[in-house]
């Protein structure tokens, strides 16, 4: 008896082992997080399944520390409202310069609605892909949810490009009325342009050009976001605003700001760029030297 029990024993003791095994490689349903943790979420792969984890340290950043970007500011907010309101409101792509304040206007708009039920999921392009999971899980919930994508663009071939633009429009499995997506870009087509490109183009008769079925693939992504925001690189006078207003929120007296004007232009000419985000660098730097 033992003799033939024991090997059964040891059938079902390994059987039990593969199975586990198995269950820690594939893919789990998406569950939800505890939404209460937080006002913005990350999702992420683990292990071959996606999980939604709650943002510990949300950035502070309040509408009223970005200048120079007021058109700016004055859509996107407008888009904003509309949509924790519950009017009609549109998928939003942000294109233009870098460090010009396009994910930071994003995360001021988070803070700035949260206390009304504004959440935030942020989503690499590389997860994109299970977009539809995502949308399917809060499509019930009361909250409202921007899909943060940043510094997006593609590929040739990548998946996440027909998943983008399946739930952006044309598919059976939209978005629900309480999700938006917000995207940001250094490509106002969001894929590689080449010279190339330019030879398919047609030129009829009477003037008009039409573009080839390649251009037209590349522009039909980013024609899908109802709303373009356009960011454009500052001037030397917009630069030395931001870095003013980035002093005053860190508590530098109006003297000190002045003596800084000269310092921050040769930190912008070192870097090459008169970004809000070498401005913003400075700042912390002059002001942690100013206040040590």
């Amino acid at each position: 008896m033992s003799s033939s029990t024991d090997p059964l024993l040891h059938l079902i003791t390994r059987a039990e082992a593969l199975l586990g095994r198995l269950e820690a490689v594939l893919p789990h349903p998406l569950t939800d997080p505890d939404w209460a943790a937080s006002i913005a979420f990350r999702y992420r792969k683990r292990g071959g399944s996606g999980v939604i984890e709650p943002v510990r340290h949300v950035a502070p950043i309040r509408l009223g520390s970005l200048v120079e970007v007021e058109p700016q500011k004055a859509r996107l907010l407008r888009n904003t409202q509309q949509f924790v309101d519950g009017f009609g409101a549109n998928n939003v792509l942000l294109t233009g310069a870098r460090g010009t304040g396009k994910s930071s206007l994003i995360k001021a708009c988070l803070n700035e609605f949260a206390d009304r039920g504004l959440r935030l999921i942020e989503v690499d392009k590389a997860d994109l892909v299970d977009l539809p999971d995502i949308v399917d899980l809060v499509a019930e919930r009361a909250e409202r949810f921007i899909v943060f994508c940043d510094d997006l663009s593609f590929d040739e071939g990548e998946p996440g490009y027909k998943a983008l633009k399946s739930i952006l429009d044309g598919s059976v499995s939209q978005a629900s009325d309480n999700v938006l997506i917000y995207a940001t870009s250094n490509r106002r087509h969001l894929l590689p342009e080449y010279m190339k490109e330019n030879l398919s183009y047609q030129h009829l008769e009477n003037g008009e050009v039409h573009p080839g079925e390649v251009v037209e693939e590349k522009i039909s992504l980013s024609e899908r976001f109802g709303l373009w925001v356009s960011f454009y690189p500052f001037s030397q006078d917009e630069y030395l605003a931001i870095v003013a207003q980035w002093l005053r929120g860190a508590g530098v007296p109006e003297e000190a700001i002045a003596a800084a004007r000269q310092e921050s232009l040769v930190w912008a000419l070192e870097r090459g760029s008169r970004s809000g985000r070498v401005a913003f660098q400075f700042a912390k730097d002059y002001a942690g030297r100013h206040h040590a």
